[in-house]
């Protein structure tokens, strides 16, 4: 099976303060929460690993405000994307709001200095990158800038080398161009999947700082197309939608969470990254998204099993789009967001604001995938019916990276059918 994520996070409408006035495992498998880096990543897997349990706690800490937010909606979005962009941005940030900003991202500075985070995002993102992962997984940044508006030099040296920034002028007093010169930035970067991301610029944007990244991978055994076919989804007591549903009968690694009623199938794509399909069982999913820490994340590793079971899961399209300012609020980050804002390590003035941060995601699932994968070939089955295991209601889907431990995407699916 193919499963491809696309996502954008945009801190949208950096504006100038008011009067002010321009300047330039098991199983021999790795867990996530297990370092096992590849060997000529060493060094880089001690920076990246010094990150894990914050960014866990940043990638959990966030579904649970979205999920308040959007109780009965689809989710889908990358934690470690808005971890590594807001890290960025802690780069120009200075005095309380750049201990708000790494705070918020649940850091604890006595335990932790400033130039490790950077040093381990760094580390992160080249190692998600590398090819050798067995998926594809880009990431990357850019600042789009007014030509009075001049950064300095450390800034955008630092931001460089750390988390692969780029530059551009840009004409915001002409805001039908600017859109367009940075919705084909993004689009190029995405491979045509996010499209018309900004709309509607705000005519006092001086600055847009934005982060991408897209996501490709091939299931380990994917599902024929042949196997498919359509099925009932009960969204709620009250809705079933009609879905076509994927299935294949093997070996997958299970688990059942008796604590918190709930079903776990971990699915293996080929390289490093790996997916949690998590079932609660009915009324139990507002338990499971408000409980759901790093923690149960590793105690469902410590006790996956391989069982030979009968596996339904559905294909869907969904995407996600969040304006996550007032979140973010309630998670310690403010003053960046108001006049008390300091980013002056940026400009050197600290007469900017960050108004707005959007965030979008996308995700398809299908049954295509490599046909060379290992594990694909027929499988030996117990004469005997395996159980049946159908995700046919609301599931969570957590799609980790095994060598650096990281969340890179956190979705929950309430209706497969509603694609956005």
């Amino acid at each position: 099976m193919k499963s491809v994520f696309y996502k954008i996070l945009l801190l949208a409408g950096i504006h100038t303060v008011a009067h002010s006035q321009l300047f330039t495992d098991h199983n021999n498998r790795h867990e996530p929460n297990e370092p096992k880096p590849h060997m000529h990543h060493g060094g880089e897997a001690v920076a990246c690993l010094k990150l894990v349990p914050n960014n866990a706690d940043f990638a959990f800490e966030l579904f649970k405000e979205v999920a308040l937010e959007a109780p009965n909606e689809n989710i889908f979005f990358s934690p470690v994307s808005i971890s590594s962009a807001f890290a960025m941005l802690a780069l120009g940030a200075r005095s309380t709001t750049q201990t708000q900003i790494l705070e918020g991202l649940t850091f604890n500075l006595t335990e932790i200095q400033e130039k490790e985070i950077h040093e381990g995002f760094h580390n992160l993102i080249h190692m998600l990158s590398d090819p050798e992962n067995g998926v594809q997984l880009n990431m990357g940044n850019a600042i789009f800038l007014t030509e009075k508006l001049k950064p300095l030099k450390k800034f955008l040296d630092d931001a460089e080398a750390l988390y692969q920034l780029e530059a551009f002028t840009t004409d915001f007093k002409n805001p039908t161009e600017a859109e367009e010169q940075i919705n084909d930035y993004i689009e190029r970067k995405t491979y045509g999947k996010i499209k018309n991301l900004i709309k509607d610029m705000d005519p006092q944007t001086v600055m847009i700082l934005t982060s991408f990244v897209f996501f490709k991978g091939n299931w380990e055994k994917p599902f024929k197309p042949e196997h498919t076919e359509e099925r009932e989804f009960f969204v709620d007591a009250k809705t079933t939608v009609k879905v076509p549903m994927m299935h294949q009968i093997g070996r997958f690694d299970f688990y059942f969470d008796k604590e918190l009623s709930c079903t776990v199938v971990r699915l293996h794509y080929n390289g490093s990254a790996t997916a949690f399909l998590v079932l609660p069982a009915e009324g139990k999913m507002k338990q499971l998204e408000q409980t759901l820490v790093k923690e149960i994340i590793q105690e469902w590793s410590d006790h996956l099993f391989q069982r030979l079971v009968s596996l339904y899961f559905p294909k869907f399209s969904i995407s996600g789009s969040y304006e996550i300012t007032k979140t973010l609020s309630k998670m310690g980050i403010v003053d960046v967001f108001t006049d008390h804002a300091d980013l002056s390590g940026i400009t050197g003035t600290s007469e900017l604001k960050v108004s707005k941060v959007v965030h979008k995601a996308a995700v398809d699932v299908d049954e295509r995938g490599s046909e060379a994968a290992a594990g694909t070939a027929g499988e030996i089955m117990q004469l005997s019916l395996p159980p049946i295991i159908e995700f046919n209601r609301p599931f969570l889907m957590l799609i980790f990276d095994r060598d650096t431990n990281s969340t890179l995407f956190i979705g929950k699916i309430v209706n497969p059918t509603v694609t956005s």
